[in-house]
């Protein structure tokens, strides 16, 4: 009974609109926007890891770019429930709809602190995230700016059989300068598990800021290899 509810609950976040504000056109806020998604997790040691991650975002499905977003980091597993990283981004935005003559796009090179707790209630898969980041923006006025965020995601997985499952998160961004909101994202996916350490996502993204709420489709690659064994001294003959 339970997974028959959060499956309503899955379908009802997908084809939902949310309260959407009035868009005007050169928001692109009444389009169906896309995020096309890479995560990994690369296993080096007991203790060790590397996050890698590539996202490419668009005002629409398959068309009108609005971001490429490139991260990594080095993972340093306290234990299997608590996970410190620290890393780096490098975000390419183009932050209008419309094309404009001239635009150049915007730069900003990121650096981020984050923990990860886990904990398991009956079948329900919780993480916490919380994150700080430090953003180096560069405009294309030649202009610059230094911002500062804070950010936590609760997140909640549900396996319905050994290949699927359900996943869901709520993510809220607090800046540390000026207006304290910066956005909220909600979501909600149906994943499945390709192999043991692979697996696809896809689901439904309400994406909302203080003057606009925009609707996006995810499609997310999940692949995390065990690289371990390329860094063990091999026995000598």
């Amino acid at each position: 009974m339970k997974k028959l509810l959060l499956l309503s609950l899955f379908v009802f976040l997908f084809i939902s609109k949310g309260n959407a504000q009035i868009a005007t056109p050169i928001s692109g806020e009444e389009e169906f926007g896309a995020w096309y998604m890479y995560f990994g997790t690369n296993k080096l040691s007991e203790k060790w890891s590397l996050h890698t991650e590539a996202q490419f975002r668009l005002y629409e499905t398959t068309d009108n770019f609005n971001q490429l977003l490139l991260r990594t980091g080095a993972n340093y597993h306290i234990n299997k429930d608590a996970i410190a990283t620290l890393g780096y981004g490098y975000i390419e935005t183009d932050a209008s709809f419309i094309d404009l003559p001239g635009e150049t796009n915007s730069k900003e090179h990121r650096i981020f602190e984050q923990f990860i707790l886990k904990n398991k209630v009956w079948e329900f898969l919780f993480e916490h995230r919380y994150r700080l980041e430090q953003r180096f923006l560069e405009f294309a006025n030649n202009t610059t700016d230094t911002q500062h965020r804070a950010r936590y995601r609760l997140q909640v997985t549900l396996p319905l059989t050994n290949t699927f499952f359900l996943n869901f998160y709520d993510e809220l961004f607090i800046n540390l300068q000026d207006d304290l909101f910066g956005q909220n994202r909600l979501y909600g996916a149906l994943g499945v598990h390709v192999t043991e350490n692979s697996s696809v996502q896809i689901g439904y993204l309400r994406n909302q800021f203080t003057n606009a709420v925009y609707d996006r489709l995810q499609i997310g690659i999940f692949y995390n290899p065990d690289l371990s064994s390329l860094f063990k001294k091999k026995p000598k003959s």
